[in-house]
């Protein structure tokens, strides 16, 4: 039967996150997952959202519960305003059902159809498929272990409607911008006019120190900056924010109510009630600490089972992510189902880039796995890489006459 529906060109725009298919394989039994970007449950503070929760119902239940400000609730607003490390007022606070409905909202609000948009090279997937349904042209800026490198962006950057960036470990890569380039980042971005939307839902997670100032407090006139507590409290409240200059804020806001008039007032509610007294100042450095002791034992394990094999890593100095490159010759999305074969499973690395994409590459995260998953999927990945890589050509071996027969 011929159905009635036609789809808006829009929704042809739309596709599945390549992640989200992927975690369906991990529900299989026996299946060790480094490939969703999942935060570990044994950081999710629990106890403190029980007390939070009665706590906010006794005292303001019905307000809780009712209808709210579009904006946010306004507390939050201004507890997010204070530890930002620049001066921003709470009226450009825009609370948000998950920094991934900021990422739509960005693209409602800046982006026509055929515009030219700029991601570093490889990107975060889900900013990709916020991004598709404007219909940009989007583009890869070359990118270095240092960053974007700054050559290309000269030449791509003059009219386009903005840069996307992760400068804190990044997803997928786990790469970090230093200081100098930051700086030169800003700067450059300034030079030829390009808005830079500034996206750190891992900033809170580094090992040793952390990371250099954001990108928006160096200009927060060119900059849109994007922050979750999704990384820091729970995913499961869809809590995130963003930043914006004050003449681009009415825009933000007005797209925030077409979506959905506002995110839940009550998870708001509990979130600030969890957050006074320095709650986070507490907590995160427990959520580092299993972090860091997950990816040394990840970096262990690679080097203990990879080391001949011609693949390469980085050692990422916080978030959630670390990037791998296998040798010549193999493909990561090829080599995916023999991977779940022996108990594993990653994400191709060609889901993350907006244009030709290397093969080769994969993302693994370490944070959901046990130590000892994490050994025992590194030693699985390792196997199925062993098994894959090209045989050498067969040699032909002299055999020995016998004597007295001729040949």
């Amino acid at each position: 039967m011929s159905t009635p529906w036609t789809l808006a060109r829009r929704a042809e725009r739309m596709n599945p996150s390549v992640i989200r298919e992927i975690l369906k394989l991990t529900g299989q039994p026996g299946i060790i997952s480094l490939a969703g970007g999942l935060p570990s449950p044994r950081t999710f503070p629990v106890d403190a959202f029980a007390r939070a929760c009665a706590e906010v119902l006794e005292r303001d239940g019905p307000a809780a519960l009712q209808y709210a400000a579009s904006e946010g609730h306004e507390p939050l607003r201004e507890w997010v305003a204070r530890h930002l490390p620049w001066a921003v007022d709470p009226a450009q606070v825009l609370i948000t059902t998950g920094s991934q409905q900021a990422l739509d909202l960005v693209g409602k609000v800046l982006i026509d159809a055929g515009s030219r948009v700029l991601v570093e090279t490889p990107t975060y997937l889900g900013a990709l498929q916020a991004f598709a349904p404007m219909e940009p042209e989007v583009e890869g800026v070359a990118c270095t272990d240092d960053g974007p490198d700054l050559a290309d962006l000269a030449v791509r950057g003059p009219g386009a409607r903005f840069m996307y960036v992760l400068p804190n470990f990044q997803n997928p890569t786990g790469r970090t911008l230093g200081e100098s380039a930051r700086q030169a980042l800003v700067e450059q971005a300034a030079r030829i006019g390009l808005p830079l939307v500034e996206d750190n839902p891992y900033g809170e997670l580094w090992f040793d120190q952390p990371p250099p100032a954001p990108l928006t407090a160096r200009h927060p006139d060119g900059c849109l900056y994007l922050g979750s507590f999704s990384k820091v409290l729970a995913p499961g409240l869809r809590l995130g924010y963003l930043v914006a200059p004050k003449a681009l804020f009415p825009k933000l806001l007005q797209a925030k109510q077409a979506a959905d008039l506002h995110t839940p007032g009550f998870n708001q509610r509990l979130a600030f009630e969890v957050l006074q007294d320095g709650f986070l100042d507490r907590h995160v450095p427990a959520v580092r600490a299993l972090y860091q002791r997950q990816c040394r034992a990840m970096l262990d394990a690679l080097s203990a089972e990879m080391a001949d094999l011609g693949v390469h890593w980085n050692a990422p100095r916080g978030g959630m992510f670390l990037w791998l490159k296998l040798p010549p010759g193999l493909d990561a999305t090829t080599l995916l189902p023999q991977a779940v074969a022996r108990g594993v499973a990653y994400v191709p690395g060609a889901a993350f880039h907006a244009g030709q994409a290397d093969p080769r590459t994969l993302r693994l995260s370490f944070v959901t796995a046990s130590e000892e998953q994490i050994r025992s999927g590194i030693a699985a990945l390792a196997a199925a890489v062993r098994e894959a890589l090209p045989r050498p050509a067969a040699v032909p071996v002299a055999r020995p006459m016998t004597p007295g027969v001729t040949a």
